[in-house]
């Protein structure tokens, strides 16, 4: 984030009072905004930090709210795992091209997804696992 921010400062510095450009400007920006996105989404799937609507899993039993927990927790690692799949055949795929204004592989950008695919793959199945109380064990 800091990196971007100081790419859309420096952008701004050279077209306000420079009267130029940096051409790679507006993909960096974006790229290091998509890296920090990725790699901050495991974090939050870490905890369970997301928008949902618990009201009918609050009137469970906790037996069963459990259960289903560990369930969907199943479930999205099988789903991280098709993300994973289609990350790195995306990667692969794209290798060849390279930025319009850099001269880096376009699959930079799934190579974040990638990435990102297996940290939260692997709090998915540590979560399925262990339970709903995992992280409050290990603390």
């Amino acid at each position: 984030m800091g990196l971007m921010t100081i790419i859309v400062s420096l952008q701004v510095f050279w077209r306000y009072v420079l009267g130029s450009s940096i051409d790679s400007a507006d993909e960096l920006s974006r790229l290091f905004f998509i890296w920090a996105i990725f790699l901050a989404i495991p974090h939050g799937v870490k905890h369970g930090v997301h928008v949902g609507i618990d009201l009918f899993v609050m009137m469970m039993p906790v037996w069963l709210r459990e259960l289903l927990f560990r369930m969907m927790a199943a479930i999205a690692t099988l789903l991280m795992l098709l993300v994973m799949i289609g990350a790195w055949v995306a990667t692969i795929d794209r290798w060849p091209e390279l930025m319009p204004t850099l001269p880096i592989t376009s699959s930079i950008y799934y190579i974040a997804v990638l990435i990102c695919g297996l940290h939260a793959f692997l709090h998915l199945a540590l979560l399925a696992w262990g339970g709903s109380r995992t992280w409050e064990e290990a603390a």
